[in-house]
């Protein structure tokens, strides 16, 4: 009972360890509020190294200088749309989780599309081409050729 009790309590430990565990008690400020714009700053930007995790789930250290970074920006008095700007210009639009859709990135997004449509239109092109090239009633005979056929079926029909 007691080694159960064990497991219980240690995957609950870990299951509620989740994402905050990766901000170090040091990283945090002491103004709630600044705390909580940087918490929500920092859950909108990638981490450069981690495969599509937040800098705040993070634990890659370059996530930790990122994180310091938008706080020391959030001290300093930039709002929350200029701290982002200072980390995008400094990292590149990778580091956004969500990007933004415009320039480049609107090619990205809508390319797929347009490869779609072209896909199913060629296709569309294609299977009408081949079922109007052998019609049932154009065997590609002469005249001539296609009498004596006719007259070879029926001799076959009559036997």
């Amino acid at each position: 009972m007691r080694g159960v009790r064990a497991l219980l309590l240690g995957s609950a430990l870990l299951l509620a360890g989740g994402p905050g565990l990766a901000v170090q008690p040091d990283e945090v400020l002491p103004d709630p509020v600044l705390e909580d714009r940087a918490r929500d700053i920092s859950a909108g930007l990638r981490c450069p190294v981690c495969q599509n995790e937040s800098i705040d789930e993070s634990s890659a250290e370059i996530a930790r200088d990122l994180r310091l970074l938008v706080r020391e920006r959030l001290v300093a008095g930039d709002d929350d749309v200029e701290v982002v700007d200072y980390i995008v210009a400094r990292y590149g639009e990778y580091v956004l989780l969500s990007p933004n859709f415009d320039g480049a990135n609107r090619v990205l997004w809508v390319l797929p599309l347009v490869l779609l449509a072209a896909g199913i239109g060629l296709s569309v092109v294609y299977i009408r081409g081949r079922s109007s090239a052998v019609a049932p009633s154009e065997t590609g005979l002469s005249a001539d050729e296609q009498a004596r056929l006719d007259a070879i079926l029926d001799v076959e029909r009559r036997d």
